[in-house]
């Protein structure tokens, strides 16, 4: 969207200024005078920037007339124009008795020769020391200058630095995120292994009580039976069991003889 003004602001704008315009000019010739400063400080040429100032002033003939008033009166009066411009000024202003001669003007002619001859005598000097002074400030200036842009460069590297650490610290972040990630991970398969191996401990133990009561069992009915086994066996059983016991070796014997004979 474009930032100027519609034309009917433009129409409003100008109304307004037209009745101030007029309001001051009714006031006088101070009011009028006013309106053009207002109008020359309002002007499109104000808002361009103000040139740089020069480092060093322009030529001069005599050392105090500037080169330009020559230039200008070249192209209409000649070489000889400005000299004699200032042979009739001066002319005109003691014949007309403008400026009268008198002790102050010798006065003032010798003070103005002193001052030209110290200017001529001791300006180049002068002008040498002020020059190596506008050096020394300017150095310092540039090394004060350099100095900065040593500090703000080192700076600029050392926050790049910062940042690159940032990021890396992102990094570090997320790996000690995976540690203790895994170190929990572990704790709770040590937990869960734990837990295991104490179950199959109360299990292996409850195993091995049922296991203990049956042989327990077994090797009471065992004596049991035994016992009534033999309380229930009579001499003369005993007797009758053991011939025949006696007679089954013999056999065994006589079978295992004819074996090896043969």
């Amino acid at each position: 969207m474009s930032d100027m003004p519609t034309q009917q602001e433009q129409d409003k704008y100008s109304q307004l200024v037209n009745r101030k315009s007029n309001a001051v000019k009714s006031s006088g010739p101070l009011g009028a005078g006013l309106v053009q400063l207002s109008h020359l400080h309002t002007s499109p040429n104000s808002q361009a920037p103000v040139p740089a100032l020069p480092e060093k002033g322009g030529k001069t003939r005599h050392g105090i007339i500037p080169e330009e008033l020559f230039q200008l009166l070249y192209p209409k009066t000649g070489v000889t124009g400005p000299y004699m411009l200032g042979a009739g000024l001066l002319t005109y202003i003691l014949s007309k008795e403008i400026y009268i001669i008198n002790h102050e003007t010798f006065a003032a002619a010798c003070m103005g020769t002193v001052i030209i001859y110290g200017v001529t005598k001791f300006g180049p000097d002068v002008a040498a020391f002020a020059d190596k002074l506008n050096e020394e400030k300017v150095q310092k200036a540039q090394e004060v200058k350099d100095l900065a842009m040593t500090s703000l460069a080192q700076a600029i590297q050392d926050e790049k630095k910062e940042q690159w650490r940032a990021e890396g610290r992102q990094m570090l972040f997320e790996a000690k995120r995976n540690n203790v990630a895994m170190l929990l991970e572990t704790n709770r398969r040590e937990r869960v292994h734990m837990v295991t191996n104490e179950v199959k401990k109360r299990l292996d133990y409850q195993i091995a009580l049922q296991t203990l009561h049956r042989r327990m069992e077994q090797e009471h009915m065992v004596n049991w039976v035994e016992k009534n086994v033999v309380t229930s066996i009579t001499p003369q059983q005993e007797k009758a069991s053991i011939a025949k016991c006696i007679t089954d070796l013999k056999v065994l014997a006589k079978v295992q003889q004819a074996k090896t004979t043969a």
